[in-house]
């Protein structure tokens, strides 16, 4: 059967997608059922059903078009560190951390589970906790527990400052070595987050922003942060007059003021080290990733001006 359109009956809630697949195309081996959704031939609600293993739920559209066009490879992560208590990934960009929709697919924690299955093991054979998350738009190293214990232990870590990060990224104009100490609030006034005067509102937010390279319109920095609050990074940045290439967000201020803003096909930020003790044994623990291509790609052309 090349096309096949159908709601998932209220016996098939929380089945995989080929498990629901298969119950629906007339004998279509588990094999063939799986590899159609990663050629990108199966949609669930209109959007892409890579991962087989995904659950589905009661009333969504499952949709099978084997004629689709199979789109460019997907996204991997590259698992870089993993033992029975925590797993750390070098997140692409355009991927979310963690499901921030009730059924978004394709976040980091499915590319996780699709880096297990493509070392032959199952994609949902153990639990991953969230301990901390990067932006969507930024690459770079990204830490999940596996148990409860290591979860607990890390999200005490992050709380009270002990983990070292640090991230490179490109930021308009010519950006001297700062630290920046702000107070920062979901809503400064205008629907953004951003830094606040007044006192005893915000959390605190402490930035350290060291030059790397000077570009022609712009600076290659290294950004290590002693706090680790929502968009803190882009924030500091852009309230100092020097928005991160690429930025979309906290941009608002720049442009205002008549500055032209360097186009980039990603946001120019990548999470480089990740620092901290292992939550079970104590041992340290320090890991790296090298700026990805598509990140050097524009640094390249930023360079030649």
């Amino acid at each position: 059967m090349a096309n096949a359109r159908f709601r998932v009956a209220a016996d098939e809630h929380g089945l995989t997608v080929a498990a629901v697949l298969r119950r629906h195309v007339a004998e279509l081996p588990w094999a063939r059922a799986r590899r159609l959704c990663e050629r990108g031939k199966v949609t669930l609600d209109g959007a892409l059903a890579i991962d087989p293993s995904a659950r589905v739920g009661c009333g969504q559209e499952l949709a099978l078009d084997e004629q689709a066009p199979t789109p460019a490879a997907p996204l991997r992560a590259a698992i870089v560190y993993e033992d029975p208590h925590v797993v750390v990934i070098d997140k692409p960009t355009g991927v979310s951390s963690v499901p921030y929709e009730k059924r978004e697919s394709g976040t980091a924690m499915d590319l996780v589970r699709e880096a297990w299955r493509r070392q032959g093991r199952r994609g949902n054979a153990r639990p991953l906790h969230v301990v901390h998350r990067i932006d969507k738009d930024t690459s770079g190293l990204l830490l999940f527990a596996t148990t409860k214990a290591a979860e607990r232990a890390l999200q005490t870590m992050f709380r009270e400052h002990d983990v070292e990060r640090t991230y490179h990224c490109v930021a308009h104009g010519v950006v001297k070595d700062v630290r920046i100490e702000t107070r920062l609030v979901t809503d400064r006034g205008d629907g953004l987050r951003g830094s606040t005067r007044h006192v005893g509102q915000g959390k605190r937010a402490v930035t350290h922003v060291r030059a790397l390279e000077k570009l022609p319109r712009a600076t290659l920095c290294e950004v290590r942060l002693e706090t680790g609050k929502t968009h803190q990074i882009r924030i500091h940045l852009a309230e100092s007059g020097h928005p991160l290439v690429g930025e979309r967000v906290y941009i608002r201020d720049f442009t205002a003021a008549g500055h032209e803003p360097i186009e980039s096909r990603r946001l120019l930020l990548h999470a480089a080290t990740l620092g901290f003790k292992h939550p079970i044994t104590g041992a340290a623990i320090a890991l790296s990733s090298p700026r990805p291509a598509d990140f050097e790609v524009e640094l390249d052309r930023l360079r030649r001006g």
